[in-house]
């Protein structure tokens, strides 16, 4: 039997190719494991599946959108559990205000710098009890 890893586990939910292996190749740099979906309802059955410790959601995404998405996941018990942090380009105030609606524990607007993400996802992480020892990462500075 294998030890839980000491890594968070981020599920990165985007649909263009470019800014979701640029997310996920940072995030793994920085230390944590990290999961990709290109849409809602990949996003949904990966949750379901793989149980992440925090999930980067893009809001507009094709078939089920992130708003979707993230009401979904936090109606059902087995995922109502998980910080899921809106991504999206529109940066405007109301838009922060409709992703917490929606079930949204937090917002990011994009584009955002690798460093000042990695700062926001830790701050969820231990915001929500859900931060865990990253010995031995790499740290970008």
């Amino acid at each position: 039997m294998s030890e839980p890893s000491l890594h968070p586990l981020i599920l990165v939910v985007e649909d263009f190719d470019d800014a979701r292996e640029m997310y996920r190749d940072y995030l793994e740099f920085d230390g944590f494991r990290v999961e990709t979906a290109r849409d809602g309802r990949e996003a949904i059955e990966k949750a379901r599946a793989l149980q992440p410790d925090l999930i980067l959601m893009d809001l507009s995404l094709p078939g089920i959108d992130g708003w979707e998405a993230t009401r979904l996941l936090k109606a059902a018990p087995e995922t109502k559990h998980i910080i899921i942090i809106a991504l999206s380009a529109h940066a405007l105030a109301t838009e922060g205000e409709r992703a917490r609606a929606a079930g949204c524990d937090g917002f990011i607007a994009k584009p955002c710098l690798p460093p000042d993400l990695v700062q926001e996802i830790t701050k969820y992480l231990k915001s929500h009890g859900a931060d865990r020892v990253r010995r031995g990462a790499p740290r970008r500075r």
